[in-house]
């Protein structure tokens, strides 16, 4: 990144950081936890603990930070060496991220960034100017992104309070600041498990690790009575509802999958699963170390805020996680889609000198889409 575009996203999160500190959500136990923190253009400090909010506002003030992170888990000495922390219990956090829901629109959305001449188009394999293949891709989600990650949190909150008991109080959920959701559990009984536990929890939840004969199939001999009922909790019970729809079709469709036999079982399960199972990152939830982006802090990916959602239906991150100020600044710009911040449209632009309002050049300028003019 080039020095003056630096030295822009510095003075632009410094600003945030002293106007907003408000928003920043210390969590609680706070001297029990791991702090870290990255800087523009350098790597990753971390082994920080931290008493209270004085001493991290402190930290954002001197050290400009591009990103902040806070560990899910509970120490007794988080400034050491991981072997020698104690490690006391960790809170459980799921990510679910547009980028692994495989979506259609995506393409129309990502843009091809060539490592070899820096030249910038639309989503591509090879470089449209020096015909490279080292290409970085950076995406601009679009609302059906955000949508769809929605919905992944819904599933997952109805698992977590229906299947496993969750207090839906506990259940926190953050915009990641980027393209998708943090979902906190907190207070639970889960905060005691390792991660081979955790593991199995991630199974459950992405249906995972099924066999036709958990529901009712079997190779010989199948059993119509082996088959779940339409209101049966857990697994069994998502099942009967995905595929047998109603109470009436039930024995109709029952006939149907005994006729088909075993095999197309399987592949009957395979579909369910795509339906029924959240699509959550595993190695997130089942990590008891990791640090994860604190919210209230930016996403330097992005520019936008890791921010609280009070009411995840009506949430719409490109305004409601954008903080930065409405102050004009020229960039050049490269960027071959459309995209809308704070409920206007930019873009697209080719290799261009504009005048934006600070929060989409910070954007754009994260997104390696532009640089100060």
């Amino acid at each position: 990144m080039q020095e003056a575009d630096t030295k822009f996203l510095e003075d632009s999160f410094k600003k945030y950081y002293f106007e907003h500190f408000d928003l920043i959500r210390v969590p609680e136990r706070t001297s029990e936890r791991e702090f870290g923190y990255q800087k523009f253009n350098s790597g990753m400090t971390r082994h920080i603990s931290i008493k209270d909010d004085k001493e991290l506002h402190l930290l954002f003030m001197q050290n400009i930070p591009s990103d902040v992170y806070c560990s899910n888990a509970y120490y007794s000495f988080p400034n050491l060496q991981m072997n020698e922390k104690d490690w006391k219990g960790a809170d459980l956090i799921f990510d679910i991220d547009a980028k692994d829901l495989n979506l259609s629109c995506r393409k129309n959305h990502t843009i091809s960034i060539c490592n070899e001449c820096n030249d910038i188009s639309k989503n591509s394999e090879r470089c449209l100017k020096c015909n490279s293949t080292k290409l970085e891709k950076k995406s601009l989600p679009c609302k059906n992104c955000i949508d769809s990650s929605k919905r992944e949190v819904s599933k997952l909150s109805e698992i977590l309070i229906n299947d496993l008991a969750i207090i839906p109080k506990n259940i926190h959920v953050y915009f990641s600041g980027n393209e998708g959701f943090h979902v906190y559990v907190y207070d639970s009984q889960f905060q005691q498990i390792g991660s081979r536990e955790r593991s199995e929890l991630v199974d459950y939840i992405m249906f995972h690790g099924t066999i036709p004969e958990t529901f009712g199939m079997k190779k010989f001999k199948p059993n119509r009575s082996s088959f779940p009922d339409f209101n049966e909790k857990g697994w069994r019970g998502k099942f009967s509802k995905q595929v047998f729809g109603s109470k009436s079709n039930r024995s109709k469709i029952i006939s149907e999958l005994l006729t088909n036999g075993y095999s197309s079982f399987q592949k009957t399960l395979v579909d369910v699963s795509e339906k029924i199972g959240v699509k959550i990152d595993p190695n997130v939830t089942m990590d008891i170390h990791r640090i994860f982006r604190l919210p209230g802090s930016i996403n330097s990916k992005s520019g936008l805020t890791k921010i609280f959602c009070r009411d995840l239906s009506k949430f719409d991150p490109y305004n409601e996680a954008s903080f930065l100020s409405d102050n004009s600044v020229e960039v050049f710009a490269n960027c071959p889609i459309e995209f809308k911040l704070k409920n206007k449209k930019f873009g697209p632009y080719t290799n261009e000198k504009i005048t934006i309002p600070t929060f989409t050049a910070v954007y754009m300028i994260c997104k390696k889409l532009a640089t100060i003019a």
